[in-house]
C-alpha cells in the first residue's frame, strides 16, 4: 500500500506526463488513498483529462475534484455562441439522434436534456460538446428510454432465431420485461447458446439479456 506522500508524488507525475494538462496549475493532496485535485484549468476538456490521469494511478481509492475552469483571455464565448456551437456539434455527430437532445447553456455550463433509446447516444452527445471552446462544464441529464414492446421484441427475436438458430428455436422460452430479455430452455452446444444470445442482443431496444439456456450433453 502506498503512503500518502508516494501517492501524491505519483499523481503529480501522471499529471505532468499527460500533454493535455497544464499540471503546474493543479494542486494535489492525498490522505488514506483519497486524492483531491484543486486549482484551475483553461477548459472543461483539460479538467476531464486531469480527472482521468489521477484515476489511472494505482492506489487511488477515491477522487475529489475541486478544480474550476477559468477560460484564458480570448477564449471566452457568450452563452449564445456556445449554444450555437453545441447545436452544430450535436447535429453533425452521426451517433446523436437528430432532435432528441435539447441543450441549455448558462455561464458556459452546458446541460443536456432529452430522451434516447441507447446509452451510447447520450454519451456521444456529452463527448461532442465537452471539448468545445468556452464550455466550463457539462451536465448530462439525458434519459435512456428504449421504445420497445414485449410482444414486438419477442416477435423480432423469434424471427431472428428462425434465421440464425432454427433447430433450437422450438425449445427456447423467451420472456420479455420492458427492454430486458430472459432466455430459458436447452440447446446442443455453447455455440448455439451464444447464437441465441446474440440474436436477442440484435433486437432493437434490448438493454439486457439473461441467458439461462442449458447445454445438453
Amino acid at each position: 500500500m502506498k503512503s500518502d506522500t508516494q501517492l501524491r508524488t505519483d499523481v503529480l507525475a501522471e499529471l505532468d506526463w499527460d500533454p493535455a494538462i497544464k499540471a503546474g496549475t493543479v494542486g494535489v493532496t492525498a490522505k488514506e488513498g483519497v486524492v483531491t485535485l484543486t486549482g484551475h484549468l483553461g477548459s472543461h476538456a483539460e479538467k476531464l483529462a486531469a480527472e482521468r490521469a489521477a484515476q489511472r494511478v494505482q492506489g487511488v481509492k477515491a477522487l475529489a475534484v475541486e478544480i474550476t475552469v477559468k477560460l484564458p483571455a480570448g477564449d471566452e464565448r457568450t452563452d449564445a455562441d456556445i449554444a450555437r456551437a453545441v447545436e452544430h456539434a450535436l447535429e453533425w455527430n452521426v451517433l446523436v439522434p437528430n432532435g432528441k437532445i435539447k441543450p441549455m447553456v448558462e455561464a458556459g455550463w452546458v446541460t443536456l436534456n432529452g430522451e434516447v433509446e441507447w446509452e451510447y447516444q447520450g454519451s456521444a452527445a456529452e463527448n461532442a460538446v465537452r471539448r468545445l471552446m468556452g464550455v466550463t462544464g457539462v451536465s448530462n441529464l439525458v434519459k435512456i428510454s428504449p421504445r420497445v414492446h414485449a410482444a414486438e421484441v419477442e416477435k423480432k427475436l423469434r424471427e431472428a432465431l428462425a434465421r440464425q438458430a432454427q433447430r433450437e428455436s422450438d425449445r427456447i422460452q423467451i420472456s420479455v420485461d420492458g427492454s430486458k430479455v430472459a432466455l430459458r430452455g436447452s440447446v446442443h452446444s455453447f455455440a448455439e447458446s451464444y447464437a441465441v444470445q446474440n440474436a436477442a442482443w440484435s433486437v432493437p431496444g434490448v438493454t439486457s439479456v439473461e441467458n439461462d439456456l442449458v447445454v445438453l450433453d
